[in-house]
């Protein structure tokens, strides 16, 4: 710890040093303020003591240049001044001195007075310290509470997906997609992450589906798929009603991410920004998911198959800013698709 004095005065800067060496502290004499600033923008002294009237920079400028850099914004500053009237002083403290000494200084009071500053800055110091501390713990506490979260949210995920899928991939893919869409559109990271974090919960609903209907590799009769409908409105049981932020816009995504964009979707025949946003970008990056893995009723589509069909259906099943969204990231599409080993090199026929 260190402490500056500053005077263009020889005599009275050697006074003031030799004051204050008594309290323990390193000493940094200057009397060019412009020299003590360039020091102490590297150092971080614990208290300054001033002259008020010094060339090219007087203390009153001094102490607003020290004030406005973060790391001496708090320090101590006294001033020393010929003048006991309350105009200068009032001026002073408006631009950031802490106390007074009037000169020729009392070196009994200039000791107190110094002496109680320092143990203001050590305070100060240490109450920073603690603050650093505590956010530190805060920002642990919310790193650990996000990460169960999301454990929560995957296993839970991974757990209704392996009924009708051989591995729980498909919902981390779809969480990709997801993700790419909102951020290429824009939405704020905490949007685009609890997007991906509620999009692998889009087909939860199908723990109400019967597996003769769920695992069925022909094609469904209608009363069927009707059943398997279904599965929007179990979404919506089971994750509705929530206070939960992720879990709510969960419970719109599994409700609505088979509804289109032109009306023609289930289960309330909704249309266009009538179905919401979050439900309109995972119905994109579930479909495409779906087009490009093999399923038992389907081969896999190659991409450039699949991005056909997003086109052709872009206006009509699909938002067309999601489409459009989708395919401005494709370079990364492609590269969730290939790392999966999805999409084979031939075209497959349309299932």
């Amino acid at each position: 710890m260190s402490i500056v004095v500053v005077d263009d005065d020889r005599t009275a800067l050697g006074l003031v040093a030799e004051l204050v060496a008594h309290l323990g502290q390193e000493v940094q004499t200057f009397r060019d303020p412009l020299a003590a600033l360039g020091w102490m923008e590297t150092h971080e002294p614990k208290l300054m003591i001033t002259d008020y009237r010094m060339p090219d920079l007087d203390g009153m400028a001094l102490t607003a240049r020290i004030r406005a850099m973060p790391h001496t914004a708090d320090m101590p500053v006294m001033m020393l001044t010929t003048s006991d009237e309350r105009a200068p002083r009032l001026e002073a403290f408006a631009a950031g001195v802490t106390d007074f000494a009037v000169k020729p200084v009392d070196p009994t009071e200039l000791h107190a007075r110094a002496s109680a500053l320092l143990r203001l800055s050590v305070a100060q110091a240490a109450l920073k310290d603690r603050a650093r501390h505590l956010a530190s713990e805060v920002d642990r506490a919310v790193a650990a509470l996000a990460a169960r979260e999301e454990e929560v949210i995957r296993r839970l995920a991974t757990a209704a997906d392996r009924r009708d899928h051989v591995t729980g991939d498909h919902i981390a893919r779809v969480a990709g997609y997801a993700a790419l869409i909102a951020e290429a559109l824009g939405l704020p990271p905490t949007q685009v992450r609890l997007i991906r974090l509620a999009a692998p919960l889009h087909d939860i609903g199908k723990i109400g589906v019967p597996d003769s209907v769920l695992t069925k590799p022909a094609d469904l009769t209608g009363d069927e798929r009707r059943l398997m409908e279904r599965h929007t409105l179990y979404a919506e049981e089971i994750l509705g009603g929530s206070s939960w932020d992720l879990l709510s816009i969960a419970a719109e995504i599994g409700a609505g991410h088979h509804e289109h964009w032109d009306g023609r979707g289930y289960p309330r025949g909704l249309s266009g920004t009538a179905i919401p946003l979050a439900a309109r970008i995972v119905a994109v990056a579930d479909v495409f998911d779906a087009l490009v893995s093999a399923r038992p009723y389907k081969a896999a589509w190659p991409l450039a198959q699949a991005r056909e069909q997003l086109l052709g259906e872009r206006g009509r099943q699909f938002d067309p800013g999601c489409v459009d969204a989708f395919l401005s990231r494709w370079d990364e599409v492609s590269r969730i698709a290939e790392a999966a080993s999805l999409a084979p090199a031939r075209p497959a026929s349309v299932a």
